[in-house]
């Protein structure tokens, strides 16, 4: 029984660092951003300039939701996470069949109770869980130092009122790949919002889903993205 509470200690111990995944319950404070260097700016700035309808996402209204989950043979020892991002950006040009968004990831947060009682975890982490694993997310396996950005491409004409399968160019840790995305897009008057969900496994992307004690704990390759994007016309 003592080298079984030993083990279950030594165990627990390294929970803090099971996932990728945010930190606070909160959202960091907002920063100026320039956005990636190589984002396309200056071609929806030239749309808009030539009246064609071109709507900007609004960052506040706009939510992207990843569902990360634990795996290994000691998995009931770790959480699964709830990571999200309130900074996304970009544009829609519907005219044109394009759009361009980008997630800064050095401001993703986690584990935000709502968004835990959505996805229906089982297990609660505690603040310390939950900063081990922002840390590790940002600085061991997305590297952000290095790839600040997540970016998203569509260039697909794209029906509004109904779900359909688009696809997109996801670029994430320094690779792009083609990624399927089941999405509805809506167009109101000066209103647009795309919602819908995509799946992507970390590997395609030459990132290492984080694991310890020889893969025991780990994450699981595959996560699951959902969205709400929401935009308007500059006025």
């Amino acid at each position: 029984m003592a080298d079984r509470r030993i083990a279950h200690a030594i165990v627990a111990a390294f929970v803090g660092l099971l996932s990728a995944c945010a930190s606070q319950v909160t959202a960091p404070p907002a920063i100026e951003r320039q956005g990636p260097p190589d984002f396309p700016e200056a071609y929806y700035q030239r749309l808009s300039a030539q009246g064609k309808p071109v709507f900007r996402i609004d960052p506040a209204r706009s939510l992207v939701v990843i569902e990360v989950r634990r795996s290994g043979s000691l998995a009931q020892f770790g959480h699964d996470h709830v990571v999200a991002s309130h900074d996304v950006a970009g544009y829609i040009a519907p005219s044109e069949a394009r759009a361009d968004l980008y997630v800064p990831l050095d401001a993703l947060v986690v584990d935000e109770p709502a968004l835990r009682a959505e996805a229906r975890f089982d297990t609660q982490p505690s603040a310390s869980d939950i900063a081990g694993t922002r840390s590790n997310m940002l600085e061991k396996v997305l590297e952000t130092a290095r790839f600040p950005y997540a970016m998203i491409s569509v260039s697909a004409s794209v029906a509004g009122g109904t779900a359909q399968q688009i696809p997109v160019a996801v670029t994430l840790h320094g690779v792009t790949r083609p990624t399927p995305v089941e999405a509805r897009f809506d167009q109101t008057g000066k209103d647009v919002s795309v919602t819908g969900s995509m799946a992507i496994d970390q590997s395609q992307f030459g990132i290492a889903p984080f694991s310890i004690l020889g893969g025991a704990i780990a994450v699981q390759d595959r996560v699951t993205i959902t969205f709400r994007i929401l935009g308007g016309r500059p006025e």
